[in-house]
């Protein structure tokens, strides 16, 4: 019985039964305050355990994220696909030619000036032929005269032809004339000749357009000394024009007359000019290993002008290969690779042979069957046997 008890019921306990009671309330206490000192660690241990747990599952889960590749997969393109090329082009015109004069002297007047829109036959200029005329001249006195000399040559073949019957001159004497009158003939068609020519070169005083176009430039002015080395115009046709490319040497057996063109300018924006292959040089220029290729190009409204240089678009044919975007391939020291990931996740390195190289795509010669995936912008890191998780495009 407690202390309390005992005061209750009027009984004084013993001093030694105190003593005891006492040191069994301190034992009691010590016991309960070590009973929760060790639960309190209990449960303290217990937390940093399923903290360190917790802990180490979300650093595994971290490191398997963060170990994951994540890519990006392009497939690759079905074998024919039609191929582009963008080379540069020169605009000339589809007739372009210096315009001279065939006879020299002095420029009278010109009526044409650079930009002039003539027709086939219309004058450009006129040129003073002093000397030529003078030529003329005498030319003419000179076969006026021939004509004179023939004439009587004629009169007197006639004279001894009736001697001769008359048996009055020799035989002899009758051929000499008759030859003297051939030779006489003979000097007239000399002269007519000479003639005709001075008067041709009298046509060309006055100078013509060969043919439609319009003058892009103009070399003389209004008292120049002309010769026939000295071109006066500069003479283009303008609709159609012609457009030549140089195709370098890997894509000239693609090229074949009859394929269709597309020709654009910068300054025109918007704007597309439709035009033909007409030829091609059929060979590679050993220099430059291009091909030269003609186009023809219409130009009814004249947009275009001859000389401006354009951007020219070819479709070529296809060449029956397989094409891969150029970011895919992995170039090192064993050749040229290709990361190509399974249905299941995982990478294998696929050694390919390169063709022709389009900018964007590249041709695949051999190493490729045309059903995989492959990794765009592959890493320098990435190995065969890595697991990667395929992301989807935007």
């Amino acid at each position: 019985m407690s202390h309390e008890s005992h005061s209750q019921l009027a009984i004084h306990p013993v001093e030694g039964d105190a003593d005891l009671l006492k040191r069994r309330q301190v034992a009691r206490r010590t016991r309960i305050a070590a009973i929760l000192l060790l639960v309190v660690l209990g449960v303290g241990a217990a937390r940093t355990v399923v903290s360190r747990m917790l802990n180490a599952r979300v650093l595994e889960q971290t490191s398997a994220q963060s170990a994951m590749q994540y890519v990006k997969v392009a497939k690759v393109q079905a074998a024919g696909a039609v191929q582009s090329l963008n080379l540069p082009g020169t605009l000339q015109g589809y007739v372009q030619a210096p315009v001279s004069a065939r006879a020299g002297g002095y420029l009278r007047r010109w009526s044409k000036d650079i930009g002039s829109r003539v027709q086939q036959g219309d004058l450009l200029a006129e040129i003073e032929t002093p000397e030529l005329d003078q030529q003329l001249s005498q030319a003419i006195a000179a076969r006026n005269q021939t004509a004179a000399n023939l004439e009587l040559t004629k009169t007197t073949v006639d004279r001894w032809e009736q001697l001769r019957k008359r048996d009055a001159v020799s035989q002899q004497e009758l051929e000499e004339r008759r030859s003297a009158f051939v030779q006489a003939k003979a000097n007239l068609a000399g002269a007519d000749a000479n003639v005709e020519r001075l008067r041709q070169l009298e046509g060309f005083k006055r100078v013509v357009a060969p043919f439609a176009g319009v003058i892009t430039k103009r070399n003389v002015d209004i008292g120049d000394l002309i010769d026939s080395n000295k071109p006066l115009f500069l003479l283009s046709q303008t609709d159609p024009l012609r457009v030549y490319v140089s195709v370098p040497q890997t894509y000239a057996h693609l090229v074949k007359p009859g394929q269709a063109a597309v020709v654009t300018q910068t300054e025109l924006r918007g704007r597309t000019f439709k035009g033909q292959v007409m030829r091609t040089a059929s060979s590679i220029d050993a220099n430059t290993r291009t091909m030269q290729v003609e186009i023809n190009l219409p130009n009814r409204d004249g947009a275009l002008l001859p000389g401006a240089f354009v951007n020219v678009e070819l479709v070529a044919a296809p060449s029956g290969t397989l094409s891969v975007p150029s970011n895919v391939v992995i170039f090192r020291s064993n050749g040229s690779l290709v990361a190509n990931v399974d249905a299941s996740g995982v990478v294998h390195l696929m050694t390919v042979r390169i063709g022709r190289n389009y900018g964007e795509t590249v041709e695949v010669l051999d190493g490729l069957k045309g059903s995989e995936s492959l990794v765009l912008n592959p890493s320098d890191s990435i190995a065969e046997g890595d697991k990667v998780q395929v992301v989807a495009a935007k």
